[in-house]
């Protein structure tokens, strides 16, 4: 409407012109181009096109997942679930994760074991598929998991970044091979037989009965009723991301937030070019 007005006015006082105008322009196609060079001289301006960062982009994407999936009334801490989020994409960069699954699980040890502490998430649906108990190992804590360790026979849990592997039964029944993906940390996980489990000790009823959960030799044991279904959902090369306590060192190459924010705008990318 403004730019109605103001070009109204311009060609009212440009006729009122004309007469001087047509001392020093014979030709009528000099006296168009006479109008039109006024009137667009009083064209409002076209703003420019605000630039997103790639990493603005890549914050906003995660912060979505985390509403969407309603983590925080869950209590899965943003900064844990960012940490694990840049980890499935520095692992996407390498190809060592599933492209068919966009899974990824979450264990918070900051957390009591009487609390639900393991999170499963797709990424793709921003749905929680699982939020549940899980145990820590017998050397790393009472009710807290406050110490963790690589060695063999520590019975201690390990943290840091897995990648799942194949399924097998043993003396847990269905269980689910880990890779640990963390020198000095959890590399060591397969030799020690950490690996994802039902167990009895996993439940509410233990807890009421001892006051906290029950504790494996390392493993992330999960109910016995759910240990099926969980695995099914995260077996094949997902993501697991084991969180402890910030007062323990912990260092990770897959914490690299520069890689995974280009590995998330190549793949956007590459997206919107096939829609």
């Amino acid at each position: 409407m403004r730019k109605r007005i103001f070009r109204g006015a311009s060609l009212a006082l440009l006729a009122l012109s004309l007469p001087a105008i047509g001392w020093s322009l014979n030709d009528p196609t000099d006296v168009k181009a006479a109008i039109a060079k006024d009137t667009a001289v009083i064209e409002s301006p076209v703003a420019p096109t605000e630039t997103i960062s790639a990493a603005t982009l890549f914050n906003k994407h995660i912060s979505e997942i985390y509403d969407a999936a309603q983590l925080d009334d869950s209590g899965l801490d943003f900064d844990v679930f960012k940490k694990a989020v840049t980890g499935y994409y520095n692992f996407k960069n390498s190809n060592l994760v599933s492209t068919s699954k966009e899974v990824i699980s979450i264990v918070d040890f900051t957390r009591a074991s009487t609390k639900k502490r393991l999170w499963i998430i797709d990424l793709g649906s921003r749905k929680v598929l699982f939020n549940t108990l899980v145990a820590h190992g017998q050397g790393s804590g009472d009710n807290f998991a406050t110490s963790f360790s690589n060695l063999t026979n520590s019975h201690q849990s390990s943290l840091g970044f897995y990648i799942t592997s194949n399924t097998y039964f043993g003396k847990h029944g269905l269980s689910l091979k880990l890779n640990g993906m963390d020198n000095g940390y959890n590399t060591n996980a397969l030799n020690r037989a950490v690996v994802v489990h039902g167990a009895e000790y996993v439940s509410q009823s233990f807890i009421n009965q001892h006051g906290r959960l029950g504790r494996s030799h390392g493993c992330p044991a999960v109910p016995v009723e759910l240990t099926p279904s969980i695995i099914e959902a995260i077996k094949g090369g997902t993501t697991l991301f084991i969180n402890g306590p910030s007062s323990k060192a912990y260092a990770s190459t897959f914490l690299d937030e520069g890689l995974a924010v280009n590995t998330f705008n190549k793949n956007k990318t590459q997206l919107n070019a096939v829609l």
